[in-house]
């Protein structure tokens, strides 16, 4: 049962949402944009580790794509999809490497990694991201309990920096690494940005 907390009139019902990127694929370790491919074994036993430590989840979605669904599978969850967890839609750069667009497309890839309004080509901006990630925060507004999204690193920081208020140039300032959980917690009132410790 989710956790009550009583305000001075009203209560609250917490929500936590767990936001969890999924593993990579052998192309993403290669520094290559992801297609959507199967996870490399390294992410499968991460995922496995893991899902040791992930608490059970009230409700539980992912993002389409390959990984994040076998991800999601490693962790035992078994997730409704959802397409506005997908990662950043790289257009015609999915599946080519950061090597080979320094060569073929460098002011592309700078504005790419400086404008948060630049798209690749038949692709979508991060701003497009940052604005996914934001309707969904708003939606699980309304959820209760744990909510765990299996989603990407893009969806990830977009949701950060809703929660912080920050400007999307931020975007580049945020690591979010394979298999990371991003813990948010929203009290009736605001979202937060929870760290983790023993308490």
């Amino acid at each position: 049962m989710p956790a009550i907390f009583k305000g001075k009139s009203n209560p609250m019902r917490m929500v936590r949402l767990s936001i969890i990127c999924s593993g990579i694929t052998q192309a993403m370790r290669n520094q290559g944009f992801p297609a959507d491919d199967s996870l490399e074994s390294r992410s499968e036993s991460l995922a496995r580790k893991l899902a040791k430590d992930l608490a059970q989840a009230d409700i539980a979605y992912a993002a389409p794509s390959i990984r994040a669904r076998e991800t999601a599978g490693l962790l035992g969850i078994e997730p409704s999809v959802r397409a506005d967890l997908s990662d950043q839609d790289y257009g015609l750069w999915s599946g080519r490497s950061l090597e080979e667009l320094e060569r073929t497309d460098p002011d592309g890839l700078l504005a790419w990694m400086s404008d948060p309004g630049f798209a690749p080509p038949a692709g979508e901006s991060v701003t497009d991201v940052a604005g996914r990630a934001a309707g969904f925060l708003d939606e699980m507004r309304g959820a209760a309990g744990h909510v765990v999204a299996v989603t990407h690193g893009a969806v990830a920081r977009g949701a950060i920096l809703q929660v912080l208020d920050a400007p999307l140039t931020a975007f580049w300032k945020i690591d979010t690494p394979p298999l990371c959980v991003t813990d948010l917690r929203f009290n009736g009132t605001r979202w937060v940005l929870r760290g983790h410790g023993e308490a």
